[in-house]
């Protein structure tokens, strides 16, 4: 059995798309693809069920992506035992942040990084979901919450402020008790700047929604409604004004996580202290 083709499974079933998997990894889709058949060929087991783009684990796929977990965790500790032991400024890391965020906070800092330390070789996970730092999907995390659970440290490097924003052209032809929404889709109405905007609907209807921040943006500029943006997403955006400028922005803190095992890891503490001091403007 190839047990790398676990590996390419493993990263399907945590991301739940081959896009997904195939960013984690840092290859095309298609490999992905082709990696998860040949895992189900050799054992003869039907893992997925595929819907046109969608990838639904069958029984036995939930099955073995548990297994395939506990061995990531597993391989995850020898390779954070080796890396955290390295003295060596001359390693990749690989940071999970949500994509609109690295764009627009990241691009700079990270550029000044690799003037200064050449070795370092960055690759930039760009997904709202929250990679594993146990399994390695990633050395480090940018969250909007503080982490609650495993053996994690956290740095609380800014904050974020959302605000409701619109074209200047929809504000001045649409009265406020006639606003339409633009929203994430609604796998994201627990998250506390879709919540606070479900709460300022008031009877009003959301009329586009997105999967993406940049999408929504691009919605809003274009006089598709009224939208919650955060301060690092509609900077540099011609075009936008506060809709309701009196209400207080809902702020959002924002972390950087790391294993603990890995944090003083010079490769990794280089790439800690560039971002906690050149992210945030002060």
């Amino acid at each position: 059995m190839d047990w790398e083709n676990l590996r390419y499974f493993a990263a399907l079933a945590n991301t739940g798309s081959l896009s997904g998997a195939a960013r984690l990894i840092g290859v095309e889709h298609a490999t992905v693809a082709r990696r998860v058949a040949r895992l189900e060929r050799e054992t003869g087991l039907k893992l997925v069920d595929r819907r046109g783009r969608r990838f639904l684990l069958t029984a036995e796929g939930g099955k073995m992506a548990a297994i395939a977990r506990t061995m990531q965790e597993q391989a995850g500790a020898v390779e954070r035992l080796k890396a955290g032991r390295s003295s060596a400024l001359s390693a990749e890391v690989v940071i999970s942040a949500p994509p609109a965020y690295a764009a627009a906070r990241l691009a700079g800092p990270l550029a000044g990084l690799r003037e200064r330390h050449p070795g370092i070789r960055v690759r930039v996970i760009g997904e709202k979901r929250q990679a594993s730092l146990d399994r390695r999907e990633a050395d480090l995390a940018i969250r909007l919450s503080r982490p609650t659970a495993g053996d994690l440290t956290a740095f609380k490097i800014g904050e974020a402020r959302f605000r409701l924003y619109a074209s200047p052209a929809y504000l001045a032809a649409t009265p406020a008790g006639a606003w339409a929404f633009v929203a994430y889709d609604e796998a994201m109405d627990a998250a506390p700047q879709q919540a606070s905007l479900l709460v300022q609907l008031a009877g009003r209807a959301i009329g586009l929604r997105a999967s993406t921040l940049e999408m929504q943006a691009a919605f809003i500029l274009a006089g598709g409604g009224v939208g919650m943006l955060p301060d690092f997403a509609a900077e540099g955006l011609d075009g936008l004004a506060e809709a309701d400028p009196a209400a207080p922005p809902l702020v959002r803190e924002i972390w950087l996580v790391v294993h603990t095992d890995m944090k003083h890891a010079p490769a990794i503490r280089a790439v800690m202290d560039c971002l906690g001091r050149s992210t945030h403007p002060s």
